[in-house]
């Protein structure tokens, strides 16, 4: 399994032109995830103080789904875990990561039940 999100990062990191990509302005970003059939993903960032506010939604099929995830910051892995689902199929990640000079790119790769997977970029600032 870590092999397979190892790839699958790389894959995000080579591939970023195939992503959905956000640019923020007023320090703000969204960007809607490019997921397989039966998930949605949505990315958010926001400025706060010297710090990114990171939110990542992940809209899948069933409660207790198990989704792992890697944010990669900066071409970065700045966090990488495992989200599980509530109620809805829904799950959710909040982080907070330092806000670099210039214009800050934050992509959120997961993977989850059956193959599932979701990749998202956004672009703060700049």
């Amino acid at each position: 399994m870590h092999r397979l999100l190892a790839a699958l990062v790389l894959a995000l990191l080579l591939a970023t032109a195939s992503a959905a990509h956000a640019r923020g302005g007023g320090g703000e970003a969204r960007a809607n995830g490019v997921c397989g059939r039966g998930a949605s993903a949505e990315l958010r960032l926001k400025g706060d103080d010297g710090a990114i506010r990171v939110e990542l939604r992940i809209k899948g099929r069933s409660r207790g789904d198990r989704w792992r995830v890697a944010l990669v910051h900066e071409r970065r892995v700045s966090w990488r875990g495992t989200i599980r689902a509530g109620g809805g199929g829904e799950a959710r990640l909040r982080r907070t990561l330092p806000d670099y000079a210039g214009a800050d790119e934050i992509s959120a790769l997961a993977t989850g039940p059956r193959g599932l997977s979701c990749r998202a970029t956004a672009t703060l600032g700049g």
